[in-house]
C-alpha cells in the first residue's frame, strides 16, 4: 500500500495511549509521515476518517481478555463512507507499568492512581506490591494519571505504558505488572484505500439474514462448500426489530481473490444485507 498522499492519521486517544503506539507501528510499518490526531472516541475517529480524503484513522477492535470492542464494529459497520475498510492489523501486547516522579518503589505508600480498567487488570500488584491502605484514586485515562501527579507528592504513582512515562517524562519504576501476562489487543488501521494479495489475507464482511430456520446455515454453508476456513464468527444485534443480529465473520483469503469473490456474491444473495469490512494481512504483530 502506498500512503505517501496521507496527510492526517487519527486515533482514539488521548496522547499516550495504547493506541497512539499502535498507529506508532503503524506508521513505522508502512512509512507513514502524516500528522497525528488524537479524537476523544471511536466514532470521531472514523466520522474524521470518512470526512476527510487521504487520511488513515487507528481503532482497538478486540482485546483477548475483554473481547471485541462493539462500538468499533458497531460504527465501521454503519460507516457512511462504504469505501471505508480495514486495511492492516496490528496485535500488540497490553503491559502496565508502574510510573512515578520519585525513583524510588519503597516510598510508594501514599496512592495509586489511574484508569478504572487499567487498576482491575493490576489487582494482584497492588495487593501484593503495595501498602495495604494506599489510596486508589480512578482518572478518565492512564495520561490523566500521568498529568496529573503533578499535583500530588512523591508518594504517588500511576499505571500507565511505556509511552505514558515517555510523554510525561516519568520514572518506570515496575515494568508488566498487569495480572495476565498474555493480555494483547488487536489494531486495526482503517482508510478508504485497496490492499492487495499477500498470500495470508484475511476477509472482514458483515451481514444480516431472514430470521428463519437455517438461514445462517444456509450462508456458512457456501463457506464450507468453497472450503473456505472461516477463523470468527460473533453477531449484534441489528437495533432495528428486537431478536434480529447481524453477523461478523472472518475468514481466509482476500477480495481480490476469484474464489472469494465468487463466494461473497453466492453469500450475498441469501443475505437482507452484506458490508465488506476489509482484506487485509494476518498473524502479525
Amino acid at each position: 500500500m502506498n500512503f505517501d498522499k496521507v496527510s492526517n492519521i487519527a486515533y482514539l486517544g488521548p496522547s499516550a495511549s495504547f493506541s497512539e503506539m499502535a498507529k506508532d507501528l503503524f506508521c513505522a510499518r508502512y512509512n507513514i509521515e502524516a500528522y497525528p490526531t488524537p479524537m476523544q472516541t471511536i466514532r470521531q475517529v472514523i466520522e474524521y476518517v470518512e470526512d476527510n480524503p487521504d487520511t488513515l484513522g487507528v481503532l482497538p477492535v478486540e482485546n483477548s481478555i475483554e473481547g471485541t470492542v462493539r462500538e468499533t464494529l458497531d460504527t465501521l459497520m454503519h460507516s457512511k463512507n462504504q469505501n471505508i475498510k480495514i486495511l492492516s492489523q496490528i496485535i500488540m501486547p497490553i503491559r502496565h507499568c508502574l510510573l512515578a516522579r520519585t525513583t524510588e518503589f519503597y516510598s510508594i505508600t501514599g496512592g495509586v492512581i489511574s484508569h478504572p480498567q487499567a487498576l482491575a487488570q493490576c489487582q494482584n500488584f497492588i495487593h501484593n506490591e503495595l501498602p495495604r491502605n494506599i489510596n486508589i484514586i480512578e482518572t478518565t485515562s492512564t495520561a490523566e494519571a500521568a498529568r496529573s501527579l503533578a499535583g500530588y507528592n512523591l508518594t504517588y504513582a500511576a499505571i500507565g505504558s511505556e509511552k505514558t512515562a515517555e510523554v510525561y517524562n516519568l520514572n518506570i519504576l515496575k515494568e508488566n505488572i498487569n495480572d495476565d501476562k498474555s493480555n494483547k489487543t488487536r489494531f486495526i488501521l482503517i482508510g478508504d484505500f485497496e490492499t492487495e494479495k499477500t498470500g495470508r489475507d484475511r476477509t472482514s464482511i458483515a451481514f444480516a439474514t431472514n430470521n428463519k430456520p437455517g438461514a445462517l446455515m444456509g450462508i456458512l454453508n457456501v463457506f464450507y462448500q468453497n472450503n473456505i476456513n472461516l477463523s470468527y464468527i460473533s453477531s449484534r444485534p441489528s437495533k432495528q426489530e428486537f431478536g434480529d443480529y447481524i453477523f461478523i465473520v472472518n475468514f481466509d483469503g482476500h477480495i481480490k481473490s476469484k474464489r472469494i469473490l465468487d463466494t461473497l456474491k453466492k453469500v450475498k444473495e441469501k443475505t437482507t444485507f452484506m458490508k465488506f469490512l476489509g482484506s487485509y494481512e494476518k498473524n502479525v504483530s
